[in-house]
């Protein structure tokens, strides 16, 4: 698939069936690890969920959730959050590890989005479906303790995958033009500031 095709008809999919080879979930975050990453950190880690892991999972996050709520609507809270790992048959976890630098720190989670964009590029051009989902399920010390993950750690994803998308996704409008600043002026002359 070309590029600029794969990106304009990449579309968000919730729900998705179909399981996905090992090895194509291994291509994909191979993909991923091409995105830009300055001074090749590569702070990136990938938590791959399949079959009974999601379920356990969703158990560890419907608790959690339903932990917070008010005791007469927590069985409800319970039932829906813990069913939402099952959206798909793959769940990829795209996290990071912060530096205690604040400039790495920020260089590395920008660099970790552009994977997650790479991941789901190279999903779609392999005609699997895919949603990159978030929530306060991404700040749980338990859900990343579960996962294997420090505390401190940031997941900037929750890559729902799958081979047969459930759901139609319809693309949003973009107004690219609103988003659009030139500034194609000649250059200052010698000796002139710019106007403020």
């Amino acid at each position: 698939m070309e590029t600029l095709e794969a990106i304009r008809t990449r579309r968000t999919v919730g729900k998705s069936t179909g399981d996905i080879p090992r090895e194509t979930i291994r291509e994909l975050i191979e993909a991923a690890t091409w995105a830009p990453n300055h001074k090749l950190t590569q702070p990136w880690r990938f938590t791959v969920l399949t079959g009974a892991a999601r379920e356990r999972l969703g158990e560890v996050w419907g608790r959690e959730a339903a932990a917070k709520v008010d005791p007469a609507a927590q069985a409800s809270v319970l039932a829906g959050e813990s069913k939402k790992p099952l959206r798909a048959p793959a769940l990829i976890v795209v996290s990071l590890r912060t530096d205690t630098n604040p400039v790495t720190a920020e260089e590395d989670l920008t660099a970790t989005a552009a994977a997650v964009q790479n991941l789901l590029l190279a999903a779609h051009a392999k005609g699997l479906s895919a949603a990159w989902k978030t929530g306060k399920i991404v700040y749980n010390v338990e859900v990343k303790r579960f996962l294997g993950l420090d505390p401190s750690d940031r997941i900037i994803a929750v890559v729902y995958l799958g081979a047969v998308a459930s759901e139609e996704s319809t693309p949003r409008t973009r107004n690219v033009d609103s988003s659009i600043t030139w500034l194609d002026e000649a250059p200052l002359a010698a000796g002139a500031t710019s106007p403020r």
